[in-house]
């Protein structure tokens, strides 16, 4: 995710990343969930999403709306088109959070005891940080009562204009209340999750909703273990910084901690517990996207020189044990957007307790690893999203387990692994079709054909609009060493379906990429009873950035969404189910980022940057809401 100044309109944009993942009721029977998912299936034949105009008017240009209409058509003949709204609940910085009887802002990050972090940045004017960057959201039911698990990513900027390094992350829980009669959400409370036993939260980037109604949040952009070594880099300073913002303490600092799938559960009375899954591999997690068996999750590693990791867990609906696989990639067409088949490489099996064993022994990388300058016999030249340079290592004795699971990335680029994607970011699930999605935000830079590269199996063409990817999941798979991997949904090939596209010079708006496709894919989800592929852009080639619909059978691209100039639009989660109502969740953080680069001539910049300022601000705070005009259960009624 890009960090940068957010504009007040992020709030609109959070609203929506709130109600991004609904969860069933734990107590709901899976023959319940059958039964209304076949009622809607059967009440829906199809739907068509209207494209709105992009905008074009400095009023538009500074706001969060949607222009779109869906038209549903039912089996039973009725054909209803309704339009398409989006309704804010809350900004980051509305102080709806009640923190040990005071209340302070959605976006403010605690320490390890509880208490709200301190902005020290203007001499005598002390203040809370407040993230400008609300990301991903899980709406879950429990207890009869419905919650809303929220993300914030990062704070841009202190207030002294600095940009930050360190500064610990954090998720808020807000219980949201339901208008029976028109579906409309309202906060009625909200509060801090602890993070404290897990030694605190890194850069929570996107994150999915599991069907037995927990939330799997990420930790994005892992601090690098290597350079940590070295107290001059960059890597000890935001690692130190982090440990004394949230421990008050330096001598804490451990790059170990971060950089893996935190699950969070919420019990009948509306308690949150943490855990963090060390199983799961530590790399750049966008996310961890479970696969319809409830073992198999694939994920998003955002950054460059990354890897395509799957993760097959021992038992359905616990993530405490598993094995961790990293794909080679075997391009086999290099025309629109790429292709190519994947093998499997089996990195390791671990559990949990196994590899925080392993963490809480003080392991350094130079434990795990020796290092050569330059080429050396019995060292393997890699390079990943880690270390901007090659990298010549070799596995000390009996430290494999530590390599594939502290150091995934490294370990399987030594074995063979492709270290190549670049800004692999949200994944969605199509079920009845047995396909997958997942967004290459930028092809560029390390997905070009690199001559003299430690490896090459990607080489496409520059596209750095990027795109949308299918991947095809199969059973009977087995790993590169002959064994057979236990699951029904291994990725084995994978193609661009939906591509961006470059423009040689900045239109009248500013845009480096075509308005009417999309641009930087990020967030995706999917919805299967509307068959359709939400797209939400992450671009600074689109002055402002859109959510999209796609169909999967008319192969309509819709834009259904605009978000404010500069903003990004995040926490996109299609909830199909939320007692009788249906929802679009998704937010927008750091609205106006980068508009001052911008080269606008179809409105007046100027005017332009001060109506954001006045609209919300600058880098000040995000937004969570939702798409409201959706079909509900009994509308075909």
């Amino acid at each position: 995710m890009k960090k940068t100044v957010t504009i007040g309109l992020s709030m609109a944009l959070i609203a929506t990343s709130a109600m991004t993942g609904f969860a069933q009721d734990q107590n709901d029977s899976k023959s319940t969930n059958k039964h209304y998912l076949n009622q809607e299936s059967n009440q829906i034949k199809s739907v068509e999403f209207s494209s709105m105009k992009a905008p074009s008017t400095i009023e538009d240009m500074v706001k969060t709306y949607s222009g779109s209409t869906i038209k549903v058509t039912y089996k039973n003949g009725k054909v209803k088109e309704t339009p398409l709204d989006y309704q804010s609940l809350f900004l980051s910085k509305d102080k709806i959070v009640d923190n040990n009887g005071e209340m302070i802002s959605a976006g403010t990050p605690i320490d390890a005891k509880g208490n709200p972090i301190v902005d020290n940045s203007v001499p005598d004017q002390p203040s809370y940080f407040v993230s400008d960057a609300p990301d991903s959201n899980s709406m879950i039911k429990i207890g009869g009562k419905m919650y809303i698990i929220s993300h914030y990513e990062y704070d841009s900027v202190d207030n002294a204009g600095n940009s930050i390094s360190g500064l610990p992350a954090s998720m808020t829980l807000t219980q949201v209340d339901q208008n029976k009669k028109t579906g409309e959400l309202t906060v009625n409370h909200a509060k801090k999750i602890d993070f404290e036993n897990v030694n605190g939260l890194w850069t929570p980037c996107n994150g999915s909703t599991t069907e037995w109604g927990t939330h799997l949040g990420s930790e994005e952009y892992e601090p690098d273990a290597r350079s940590f070594e070295n107290p001059n880099s960059s890597s000890y300073k935001a690692v130190t910084n982090f440990a004394n913002y949230y421990f008050g303490d330096k001598s804490k600092a451990n790059p170990y901690f971060y950089g893996w799938t935190p699950e969070i559960s919420i019990d009948n009375q509306g308690e949150t517990s943490v855990v963090k899954h060390y199983s799961t591999g530590r790399f750049s997690h966008e996310v961890m996207q479970l696969l319809p068996d409830n073992k198999t999750a694939i994920f998003g590693d955002d950054g460059g020189n990354t890897m395509m990791f799957m993760y097959v867990a021992d038992k359905a609906k616990d993530l405490s044990a598993g094995t961790l696989y990293a794909a080679k990639f075997d391009q086999t067409s290099a025309e629109n957007g790429g292709a190519g088949d994947l093998e499997w490489i089996k990195l390791g099996h671990a559990t949990d307790d196994e590899v925080k064993a392993i963490i809480d022994k003080g392991t350094k990388f130079s434990d795990i690893f020796e290092t050569a300058d330059s080429p050396t016999e019995g060292f393997t030249a890699i390079k990943t999203q880690a270390n901007k340079n090659v990298e010549y290592l070799k596995i000390k004795p009996g430290m494999e387990k530590a390599a594939a699971f502290m150091e995934s990335r490294r370990y399987g680029a030594m074995l063979g692994a492709t270290s190549e994607f670049n800004k692999m970011e949200g994944i969605a699930v199509n079920k009845k079709d047995n396909k997958a999605y997942i967004a290459m935000s930028y092809q560029n830079g390390s997905m070009l054909k690199e001559p003299g590269s430690v490896k090459d199996d990607i080489q496409l063409p520059e596209r750095k609009s990027g795109a949308t990817w299918q991947i095809d999941l199969i059973d009977n798979s087995k790993d590169t060493n002959g064994s057979g991997i236990d699951s029904e949904f291994v990725p084995a090939k994978m193609n661009a379906m939906i591509i961006g596209e470059d423009l040689k010079s900045p239109d009248a708006y500013g845009n480096t990429a075509a308005q009417d496709k999309v641009a930087n894919p990020d967030n995706l989800d999917f919805s299967d009873d509307l068959n359709t592929l939400f797209i939400g852009e992450d671009s600074s080639m689109h002055t402002n950035n859109f959510v999209w619909a796609y169909d999967i059978q008319t192969q309509k691209l819709s834009r259904i969404l605009s978000v404010p100039v500069g903003a990004e639009a995040t926490g996109l989660r299609a909830v199909d189910n939320a007692k009788n109502s249906r929802y679009l969740l998704s937010n927008f953080q750091h609205p106006g980022e980068d508009l001052e680069e911008k080269e606008i001539t179809a409105v007046d910049k100027g005017k332009l940057e001060e109506a954001m300022k006045e609209a919300i601000g600058i880098q000040e705070t995000g937004g969570v809401g939702y798409i409201s005009g959706l079909p509900s259960r009994n509308s075909g009624k």
